[in-house]
């Protein structure tokens, strides 16, 4: 009797025992698998976490600087020559205040002439009208707006630009190819020298009046260049936009691809405002 009671617990405790083990073990799978999952944050969260942590807010300005931080989108067109494209960098209200502020005052452009030139022999060069205005002949503070932004976007003093030269194209006017800076060889020594211009556009053209680069990136320069064609890098005038570049280089020579002009004016009329950016201060 013993013996046949003690088989028969074991058979009835084996099944039991598979039984709970199999419980036991899928039950501590799950359990580990949760722990698991609540002790791992997710990256975005870690992400999102260390952003929060960064502080970008300005710095402690010097006695000349801001206490704000300030963005002036620029493209950048072209490093040989090195010209920034500012897209909407005055209103359509200032530009208008600006064109109001010409229009009596226009007069026939003129011409730096060089050694051995004329006014006769350089006629048809440059056939637009213009006048020069400065920030404080305008007493509705616009160009004073105006010449404090074009300091920021090119971190040159406000003394070092000359007054603005507001010009008018109508219908087949033009600006042959040039230079701003001034060759000491072709136009005599010079107190300083242009080593930047910015030019603003005060209206939209229809067709035409665009201000090229004829030899961007090298382009042409091997060549007999003809100074009346309007090829290369080309810039649309735009309401509101403006364009800087650089006639000198670090060193204090001329960029030869610095060489630009005004297309002729298809349809319509543009208007642009140009400050002129020198090496020393402006004493004019």
């Amino acid at each position: 009797m013993k013996v046949k009671a003690k088989s028969s617990r074991a058979k009835l405790g084996l099944p039991t025992v598979f039984l709970l083990c199999s419980l036991f073990f899928f039950a501590g799978l799950f359990i580990s698998t949760l722990l698991s999952h609540a002790s791992v944050p997710r990256s975005v969260s870690r992400t999102l976490e260390s952003e929060d942590d960064e502080d970008h807010g300005p710095m402690m300005p010097g006695d000349t600087g801001d206490s704000f931080i300030q963005s002036i989108p620029f493209q950048v067109l072209s490093w040989r020559p090195r010209a920034l494209y500012f897209p909407r960098f005055a209103t359509a209200e200032q530009c208008e205040s600006v064109i109001e502020m010409a229009k009596t005052k226009l007069r026939p452009s003129t011409l730096a002439l060089r050694k051995g030139e004329t006014a006769e022999s350089t006629k048809g060069t440059r056939t637009s009208s213009g006048t020069f205005i400065s920030a404080s002949e305008d007493d509705s503070g616009v160009l004073d707006i105006i010449e404090e932004k074009i300091a920021r976007a090119t971190m040159l003093p406000r003394v070092h630009g000359e007054a603005f030269n507001v010009l008018r194209y109508e219908i087949g006017q033009k600006y042959d190819s040039h230079y701003d800076a001034f060759n000491p060889t072709e136009y005599g020594q010079q107190k300083s020298q242009r080593f930047a211009s910015f030019l603003l556009y005060l209206s939209d053209v229809e067709e035409g009046g665009e201000t090229m680069f004829p030899y961007e990136n090298g382009a042409e320069m091997g060549s007999s260049y003809d100074y009346k064609k309007c090829i290369g890098l080309k810039i649309m005038p735009r309401q509101g936009d403006g364009l800087l570049f650089y006639s000198v280089f670090p060193n204090g020579t001329i960029d030869p691809t610095s060489l630009h002009g005004s297309c002729p004016v298809i349809k319509g009329e543009k208007w642009v405002a140009t400050k002129w950016i020198r090496n020393q201060e402006d004493m004019d």
